[in-house]
């Protein structure tokens, strides 16, 4: 009851879109769109590419002028100039109003080149919510696989049980008709207590696997979330090249172009620091008036706004000529910003490739062992058959039966670890070339 009520809490205070559907289980599909919807590092990275759009805004209205109005009023004692311009012991008020606009006409093309900048700026932060997404994506699809792997796992733990289980029946069977020892009774049970053990252990580790996927998805761990069971097709992958993977990842691979634009911004950047160099040009205008009153003054308040009204319009040429070499050395400070960021470029270029490099490797050491894992399982089952004939015939000792049994329970929690390896590892090289993560 107090979790219906919990339930019934959270559903009216969280907004519909965020109310999970656990009327059927999820696919992986429907748990990385929820990831991105929900989890906590990717609304970070989004907050921050919003910061980056309010940049590029601000660096797109630099070309517009910039507008002010002023009031003032002033209150003097003593002395103070009069209406003749002479100065008497006497009190004295001032009003003044005035609308100024002041607007950039160049500035050595530095405004373009922050617009620029802002724009790259706002593109590299795209790419690194790109990077973010793929993140959680791989996670998301590696908990998900194992929690595949875990349920795999159990179920062979089960079928062990059952196994076990009838085992035990049948030996206190044949033991009271004494065909069965005492001893051979004990070391079933002791088979079976030990099979309860591993059962235990997989359904532990389904429950560990079951939280981790929930802590990305930033779900509760909620009995009514389950996931797809899909069957998992593997077959005969033909694995590409690592260059051809390269080829198609380096073009597309959001930590490749966020570094590509952080370059483009470099050299922004020294275009910018280069336009100080050149003359700068801006235009002033505005109106303005004023009110002044000193004691004995008869000329009225609107009547002075009226005679006093002015306006002005300006130019002002800044011509640079010593600035004891500080655009000089932010020249050169914005040269090496760029060599630097080109050797960013380079790094996450190699870094990709290594990236792919081990990738390839464990695929094709996927492969290998998936191959392997199914022969050792094919052989173990045949090999378990046989003694399990041989033991119901009286040919084969208790301990022989057990001992394959284990083999084969081995070979087969070994083969579904390579299966789900094999199909994980080969989904990421194509996930590399572009392709969306699937089972």
């Amino acid at each position: 009851m107090k979790a219906l009520m919990l339930a019934l809490v959270l559903i009216q205070q969280a907004p519909l879109d965020s109310i999970p559907d656990f009327s059927h289980p999820w696919d992986l599909g429907e748990c990385i769109e929820w990831a991105m919807d929900h989890n906590l590092s990717i609304k970070s990275q989004e907050a921050g590419v919003s910061q980056s759009e309010l940049s590029l805004n601000t660096a797109r209205n630099a070309w517009l002028p910039s507008v002010s109005a002023s009031a003032s009023e002033n209150l003097s004692f003593g002395r103070g100039l009069s209406a003749d311009n002479t100065y008497v012991q006497s009190n004295t008020t001032s009003t003044a109003f005035s609308i100024g606009a002041g607007m950039n006409l160049f500035d050595g093309l530095a405004t373009p080149a922050r617009m620029e900048l802002s724009r790259l700026n706002l593109e590299a932060s795209i790419s690194e919510l790109d990077r973010v997404k793929e993140d959680i994506s791989i996670s998301v699809a590696k908990a998900y696989v194992q929690v595949l792997y875990d349920y795999e796992i159990l179920d062979v733990a089960r079928q062990q049980i059952a196994i076990d289980s009838a085992q035990v029946e049948r030996l206190v069977a044949m033991a009271a008709i004494g065909k069965a020892s005492a001893a051979e009774v004990s070391q079933q049970k002791a088979s079976y207590a030990q099979s309860v053990v591993t059962l235990t252990q997989a359904e532990n580790n389904l429950v560990a696997g079951m939280l981790d996927l929930c802590q990305l998805l930033e779900l509760p761990l909620d009995g009514a979330f389950t996931i797809v069971r899909p069957e998992v097709e593997t077959g005969d992958i033909l694995l590409p090249s690592v260059d051809d993977i390269y080829a198609d990842a380096v073009l597309e691979r959001p930590s490749v172009k966020a570094e590509q634009f952080r370059l483009e911004g470099a050299g922004q950047q020294l275009r910018i620091a280069k336009s100080a160099l050149y003359p700068s040009l801006s235009l002033s205008g505005g109106i303005g008036t004023n009110y002044y009153s000193m004691k004995g003054s008869n000329t009225g308040f609107f009547d002075q706004l009226s005679n006093n009204f002015s306006q002005y319009i300006g130019l002002s040429l800044n011509i640079p000529i010593f600035s004891r070499f500080e655009i000089r050395n932010s020249i050169r400070s914005a040269q090496l910003d760029r060599e630097r960021q080109s050797l960013q470029l380079e790094t996450a270029r190699k870094s990709l490739y290594k990236e792919i490099q081990q990738a390839w490797n464990n695929a094709a050491a996927a492969e290998a062992k998936y191959k392997a894992s199914e022969l050792a399982h094919s052989a173990a089952e045949d090999a378990f058959l046989l003694v399990e004939a041989k033991y119901e015939n009286g040919r084969a000792t208790i301990t022989e039966f057990n001992e394959s049994r284990n083999q084969l329970l081995k070979t087969s929690s070994d083969l579904v670890q390579a299966t789900y390896e094999y199909v994980f590892q080969t989904r990421i090289l194509c996930f590399y070339r572009g392709e969306p993560l699937a089972l």
